[in-house]
C-alpha cells in the first residue's frame, strides 16, 4: 500500500457533461480517493474516499455526496447537460426573457386589478349576472380570434418567429393597457374589454408558437421536451416572485389611478425593452427569407458570407424594414400559366426541378417547385428570385449582373423571361461558391425557414435537369 500512495498520478478520472474532470488516486487503505465535485470559481474543492466494498466480512459504505447546492439548483431549473445541450444563445435570451416575465407579471396584475374593478367587484350596487355575460363575451370573443389568427397566420410563424415573438409581446402590453383603462370609460367597458381579450388570444397563439419554434432551435440533443419544461420551471418561479411583488404593489397603487398608470407605463418600458434584447440575443442558424436576403446580398457585394452570428444581429425585427421583394415559393402551375405557348416559355431553360416568374413592374417573383425539389433547391429558386429582387435596387453588384440589371430597367417587361433564364446561367457558377460558403459559415442547409407552400407540381423536363 505504501507503493501505491507514492504513486501521485490519478489511477482514472471522470467528467459530467462539459464540467471539469476530477481525478482518482489510491490511498494508504487501498480505498478510492476522489475529488470532489466543485465549481471551481466558487473555490469548491476537495477530495472525499470512497471505502472499498464489502470484502472478508467488512461493511463498504457508499460514497459520501459532494454536489455544491447551487449545483442541485441549477439542475432544477436547466436541462439536463446544460451547456451542450442548448445552443449558445441559450443564456442570454433566458435572462432576458425571465426579466420580461416579470415586469409583464407586475403589469398583468394591475390590469386585472382594473377589470375587476370594472365588473362590480366590491360594488354592492352591481349585477352578478351582468358581470356575467360581460365575462362571457369577453371570453367568447377571444376564442374566436384564437381560431381566425391561427388560420390566417400560423404557417409564418414558424418562418419569422423572432419577430412575431416581438410582436406578440407588445401586442400583450397593448391589452394590458386597454384593460387599465376600461373601468374609466364604464360605456365602452365591455366594447374595450373584450377587445383587449381577442388580443390576448391573438399573443396566446402566436407567443406559444414561436416559443415551441425557439425550444427547437435551442434544443440540441433531441432534448425538446426537457428544455420546454425547464423554460416552464422558469417562467414559474418568475411568475411567482412577481406575485409576492404584487402583493406588496397593489395596496399602494390601488387608491391612486395616476400613479397604478404611471407604473404600468415604466414596466411596459422595461418589459418592451427586456424583449427586443431577448429575441435580439437569438442566433438562428437556419435561413429565412430575411436572413438569406442579408447574407446574399453581403455576398454579391463583397465575396463573403455572413456568420450566423452577424446575420442575426442585422435582421431585421419590424416590418417596414423588410425587403420589399415579394417572394412566394410553391405556388399552383396553373397561377403562372394558362396555355401551352406560356407553359413552353416558362419551361424553356429551366434545367432545375422550379420554374420562376419574375413581374417587374410589382416586383413580384412566383416560384413553381417540382415534386423532386429538396431543401438546396428550394434555398436556390429562393436565392434566384432575391437575385432578380437585387436587380431593382442600387446596391453594387457582380459584373455579370450589373448589365442584366441595365437591361432590366432599360428594357420591355417582356425581357423579364430572357433574364429569368440568364440568372439560371449566372448561378450556375454562384451558387454552387454561395452554398459551400454558407455550409463552411455554419449555415444550415438542409433545413430552412423559409415559407414555402404545399403546392407541386411536374411537367415536361428540360434536358440535363438537376436535383439537389
Amino acid at each position: 500500500m505504501a507503493e501505491l500512495t507514492s504513486v501521485e498520478e490519478p489511477l482514472c478520472s471522470e467528467q459530467f457533461g462539459s464540467g471539469a474532470a476530477r481525478s482518482c488516486h489510491a490511498a494508504a487503505d487501498g480505498s478510492l480517493q476522489w475529488e470532489a465535485w466543485g465549481w471551481c470559481k466558487w473555490g469548491l474543492s476537495g477530495a472525499f474516499t470512497v471505502k472499498p466494498e464489502k470484502q472478508d466480512g467488512v461493511e463498504g459504505t457508499a460514497p459520501e455526496a459532494a454536489s455544491p447546492l447551487l449545483s442541485g439548483l441549477l439542475a432544477v431549473f436547466l436541462p439536463q447537460g446544460y451547456p451542450d445541450s442548448v445552443s449558445t444563445d441559450y443564456l442570454p435570451y433566458q435572462l432576458w426573457d425571465s426579466v420580461q416575465a416579470f415586469a409583464s407579471s407586475l403589469s398583468g396584475s394591475l390590469a386585472t386589478h382594473a377589470v375587476l374593478v370594472g365588473i362590480g367587484v366590491g360594488d354592492a350596487k352591481a349585477s352578478v349576472s351582468a358581470a356575467t355575460a360581460t365575462w362571457l363575451v369577453k371570453d367568447s370573443t377571444g376564442m374566436l380570434g384564437r381560431i381566425i389568427f391561427a388560420w390566417w397566420k400560423g404557417s409564418k410563424l414558424d418562418c419569422n418567429a423572432k419577430q412575431w415573438r416581438l410582436f406578440a409581446d407588445i401586442l400583450n402590453d397593448v391589452a394590458m393597457f386597454l384593460e387599465i383603462m376600461a373601468p374609466i370609460y364604464p360605456v365602452c367597458f365591455t366594447m374595450t374589454i373584450c377587445t383587449s381579450n381577442l388580443a390576448k388570444c391573438i399573443v396566446s397563439v402566436a407567443g406559444g408558437a414561436t416559443r415551441a419554434a425557439l425550444t427547437m432551435h435551442q434544443a440540441r440533443r433531441n432534448n425538446m421536451a426537457d428544455v420546454s419544461a425547464k423554460d416552464s420551471s422558469q417562467e414559474t418561479l418568475v411568475n411567482l416572485v412577481g406575485l409576492l411583488a404584487s402583493l406588496l404593489m397593489l395596496p399602494l397603487v390601488s387608491s391612486c389611478p395616476s400613479f397604478s398608470l404611471g407604473c404600468f407605463f415604466l414596466l411596459t418600458s422595461l418589459h418592451i425593452y427586456a424583449n427586443y434584447r431577448a429575441v435580439r440575443a437569438l442566433v438562428i442558424e437556419t435561413l429565412n427569407e430575411h436572413r438569406l436576403w442579408l447574407v446574399l446580398k453581403h455576398f454579391l457585394q463583397r465575396g463573403e458570407i455572413l456568420s450566423p452570428t452577424s446575420a442575426n444581429q442585422m435582421e431585421p425585427l419590424w416590418t417596414g424594414l423588410w425587403p420589399s421583394l415579394s417572394l412566394s415559393l410553391g405556388v399552383p402551375l396553373h397561377h403562372l400559366t394558362t396555355s401551352v405557348f406560356e407553359l413552353q416559355q416558362l419551361v424553356e431553360g429551366h434545367q432545375e426541378p422550379y420554374l420562376l416568374r419574375w413581374d417587374q413592374s410589382q416586383n413580384q417573383v412566383q416560384v413553381v417547385l417540382s415534386q423532386m425539389a429538396g431543401p438546396e433547391t428550394i434555398l436556390r429558386a429562393a436565392t434566384h428570385g432575391l437575385v432578380l429582387g437585387a436587380l431593382q435596387e442600387n446596391e453594387p453588384l457582380p459584373a455579370e449582373l450589373e448589365e442584366l440589371r441595365t437591361r432590366a430597367q432599360a428594357g420591355p417587361e417582356k425581357e423579364s423571361w430572357v433574364i429569368v433564364r440568364e440568372i439560371h446561367q449566372v448561378l450556375d457558377k454562384l451558387f454552387p461558391k454561395f452554398l459551400k460558403g454558407l455550409q463552411d459559415a455554419g449555415w444550415k442547409t438542409k433545413k430552412y425557414q423559409l415559407e414555402v407552400d404545399e403546392w407541386r407540381a411536374t411537367w415536361l423536363l428540360s434536358p440535363a435537369k438537376k436535383v439537389l
